[in-house]
């Protein structure tokens, strides 16, 4: 008597789905831009179910209409914002350092969340952020902040923020103050 032990199949790679694996359509194409003033409803909107689970501060509308030029979005085909990020640059007020910039905002539509948009958001961020010769980003964060870890932020003092942001965090909400050098 022989024993075979079988080998696993790998299935060919010109081989078709098989009937009951329904195929998945691929993901629209999101293209990543700065804000208009006409986006503020849209930010808004976006930001909203981040405000309600207590991860964002609210902000009024009009606060997304006079700060539209801070953010970015990723924007579906179809006009439809499926996250943001603000990046807001201050400047030393004595002139001995490069300006930093303060990463704000920051969210991804639910269903897009695990996409890898976030991601891309931050890739833009970090671009900007190095064209603009900023010497270093700031966040602060409720959550784990894994997202801004991988990309190289790392935990600091709020003092060694931008001294007029670093004082608007409310202690009660326990943010983390993260950074990274550009």
């Amino acid at each position: 008597m022989i024993t075979v032990t079988p080998r696993p199949t790998t299935p060919s790679p010109r081989a078709p789905h098989p009937p009951h694996t329904p195929r998945l359509a691929p993901a629209p194409t999101l293209t990543v831009r700065g804000a208009w003033p006409r986006d503020a409803a849209a930010l808004a909107a976006l930001s909203q179910p981040f405000v309600r689970s207590g991860a964002l501060r609210a902000r009024p509308s009009h606060v997304y209409e006079w700060n539209a030029t801070d953010f970015l979005v990723a924007e579906a085909p179809d006009g439809t914002l499926e996250g943001c990020l603000a990046v807001r640059v201050h400047t030393d007020p004595r002139g001995r350092n490069r300006p930093t910039g303060v990463v704000y905002n920051f969210c991804v539509a639910r269903r897009r969340q695990g996409s890898g948009l976030g991601g891309r958001l931050l890739d833009a961020a970090l671009a900007q952020g190095r064209s603009r010769e900023l010497d270093a980003l700031f966040t602060a964060t409720t959550g784990s902040g894994r997202l801004f870890l991988r990309y190289g932020f790392a935990p600091v003092a709020p003092e060694l923020a931008p001294a007029s942001w670093a004082r608007s965090l409310d202690p009660r909400r326990g943010a983390k103050v993260l950074a990274r050098v550009l």
